[in-house]
């Protein structure tokens, strides 16, 4: 893979190549097209630990796209692609299991909940640069709910308020992924507890003024016992903060602003 820098701009196919962009970042990505056909790869025994490998990656992208969705819609705060990082952690996580055979090891993050702790969806100003407070967690694992403490915030010293914008509001969500397993009878990666994978309870804060103070508050987001079915052992409970930016919208009201803002996974459980 190489890039293309200075003035030399271009996307699409050009004989052998292909140029494409990646979100998060300014520069044009080429790829050289070629290698095996799809029917040697599949079916060629030269190729069977390719096989396996790429059946654990399919079960490490299954897990970071549920996880994006697990952060209840705060992916969308991201300024860059948090999907292929999520799944790279997929793939460390799967590493770990050091008694299954290749192809059919276990992802359980259940096992090793540090390894989202504290992951940030902004990487040009992340959340403790952006909203710079220190917030009090308490994550119950047992009744499945958050509480996040907001300190007392001065806006014109606790926030980073990049784009200017008039109104900004704290969100909270509360996410649930399952470990995943390898399914023999359809030869896929299945989470062990389905029922809950990727749901999630989101509180969204009131629009406060970006010129002025608000006063130390809470903000919970829990799920309805209803909610949570299945072996609670094999799951992971994600919280996270988010602080979001607004404009005055069209009827006068605020409104969010796409990408403007910050989110982090305050905390594990």
């Amino acid at each position: 893979m190489a890039i293309v820098k200075g003035t030399f701009v271009m996307t699409g196919s050009f004989g052998n190549a292909s140029f494409y962009t990646m979100r998060g970042s300014d520069k044009v990505i080429v790829r050289t097209k070629g290698g095996a056909s799809k029917s040697k790869i599949k079916n060629s025994p030269q190729f069977a630990a390719l096989r396996k490998q790429q059946k654990e990656w399919s079960g490490c992208a299954k897990f970071g796209s549920v996880t994006r969705y697990a952060f209840g819609g705060l992916h969308r705060l991201a300024d860059y692609n948090i999907t292929p990082v999520l799944n790279g952690i997929g793939k460390k996580l799967m590493k770990l299991d050091t008694e299954s055979e290749i192809g059919k090891r276990y992802l359980r993050l259940s096992t090793y909940k540090g390894a989202l702790e504290g992951f940030n969806l902004n990487r040009n100003y992340p959340l403790n640069t952006v909203l710079r407070i220190l917030p009090g967690v308490r994550l119950d694992s047992d009744k499945f709910e958050v509480e996040i403490f907001i300190p007392r915030i001065n806006t014109t010293i606790d926030l980073l308020n990049v784009q200017k914008l008039p109104f900004f509001r704290l969100i909270v969500s509360l996410g649930i992924v399952s470990d995943l397993a390898f399914n023999a009878d359809i030869n896929d990666y299945v989470a062990i507890v389905p029922q809950v994978h990727g749901i999630s309870e989101v509180q969204t804060g009131k629009w406060h003024s970006t010129q002025t103070i608000v006063e130390a508050h809470s903000i919970k987001a829990a799920f309805s016992p209803d909610d949570i079915e299945g072996n609670t052992n094999e799951i992971t409970l994600l919280a996270c903060l988010a602080v979001e930016f607004g404009n005055v919208g069209f009827t006068g009201e605020p409104v969010e602003v796409k990408y403007a803002g910050s989110a982090r996974v305050i905390a594990v459980g």
